[in-house]
């Protein structure tokens, strides 16, 4: 393919602190710009963020801070003229800026939803603040970090031209085994969620009260200052990207908790997957549907319920047999997770939208097969 010009609002590249969208969009991109595209990254300056910034002038693209919805009319031509514009989740006032691309944009335009059970959710309440109905329509390529059922929902129900599942995924130089030993019996990284926490409760922490020979450690910020931490679960608030192999290699596995919305539709893996998996760390998680198309269980993935499932795990697992799931997980994550994998797939996808645009236009008396008016901020 030809050398494509991409726009890019998404929530935060600067910053990893309190998301998990800095690192897909950081793997992602480096990814796609090696591929030889150029890359504009326009992101909503916070106050949070900017008191966190690990990642302020990223070599693989352009990063460009705005303060608000009116700053994006300085970037108006590029966004205009690109091949490409894709807006993410939870991009601060989502909807006016969604709709404010599909205005302007004269090349294909794309919705990257990082969160795609929450946001659905979120819209059938009614409470979705960055996407609607109507701009689902309006983009011509919907991208999902979710796979399997919901992407034929957001086709059938709420018409999107084309939904394809665009999962996370794992730069591999950066995450690899690094051949210390393990300090840790268990660990999890995560941002503290709601929804997460009785998960990490029974398949973390009571694990760690019934076993207090072995150690455990939690790493992510934002978790309640009243949570009874047994002594031996060690804890570390955010951990920055450049930290993560280090943490995962020091553990000798890791845990994956998935969120409520997540496991109600399933094909939803976190990047902490693909990121342990790449370093060689065996992983323990909860179940949903669609897990099995992306780790064999019991061969590559330890599938755990309760916290009696956790202990065997820990204390009953040889040493061989633990090498054997990390080996196997990460040959998986190395054949079909990594960024240029990724990156070669999101190509391919917009090539797919180019192409569609361009037959759409033939075939019509409109110069563009889109709507020419859109009442999308309702």
């Amino acid at each position: 393919m030809t050398r494509l010009d991409l726009v890019v609002l998404g929530l935060s590249l600067s910053s990893s602190w309190g998301n998990g969208h800095a690192t897909t969009f950081r793997a992602l991109l480096k990814a796609f710009a090696a591929r030889g595209h150029r890359v504009l990254f326009l992101e909503r300056d916070q106050p949070w963020y900017a008191a966190h910034r690990d990642l302020p002038d990223p070599d693989f693209c352009e990063l460009v801070l705005y303060d608000d919805l009116a700053g994006l009319d300085a970037h108006r031509d590029r966004i205009a003229g690109a091949d490409a514009v894709m807006v993410g989740s939870y991009v601060p006032e989502g909807i006016a800026a969604g709709a404010y691309v599909q205005e302007h944009a004269e090349g294909v335009t794309a919705f990257y939803d990082i969160d795609t059970p929450v946001t659905l959710a979120n819209l059938a309440k009614g409470k979705c603040d960055y996407l609607t109905a109507d701009l689902i329509r309006g983009y011509d390529l919907n991208l999902s970090f979710t796979g399997g059922p919901v992407l034929d929902q957001l086709m059938t129900r709420y018409g999107s031209p084309a939904a394809r599942a665009l999962y996370c995924s794992v730069d591999e130089s950066a995450y690899a085994p690094t051949g210390i030993a393990p300090r840790y019996d268990l660990g999890y990284l995560g941002t503290y969620s709601p929804d997460r926490q009785p998960t990490l409760e029974r398949l973390l922490i009571e694990p760690a009260r019934r076993a207090p020979h072995l150690s455990f450690i939690v790493g992510g910020p934002q978790y309640p200052a009243d949570i009874d931490w047994p002594a031996n679960v060690t804890r570390v608030d955010h951990v920055p990207p450049d930290a993560h192999p280090d943490f995962y290699n020091a553990c000798r596995f890791t845990l994956n908790v998935t969120r409520a919305d997540m496991i109600r539709a399933g094909y939803s893996p976190s990047v902490r997957l693909f990121e342990a998996a790449a370093c060689g760390t065996p992983i323990v998680s909860d179940r949903w549907a669609g897990l099995d198309t992306l780790f064999i269980p019991g061969r590559e993935i330890t599938l755990a319920d309760e916290p009696e499932d956790v202990l065997e795990l820990l204390t009953g697992t040889s040493e061989t047999a633990r090498a054997s799931q990390a080996k196997a997980a990460r040959e998986r994550v190395l054949k079909a997770h990594t960024a240029g994998q990724r990156a070669a797939e999101f190509e391919g996808f917009l090539g797919e939208a180019i192409k569609a645009r361009a037959t759409a236009s033939r075939s019509s008396d409109f110069s563009d097969s889109r709507p020419p008016a859109r009442a999308l901020a309702s």
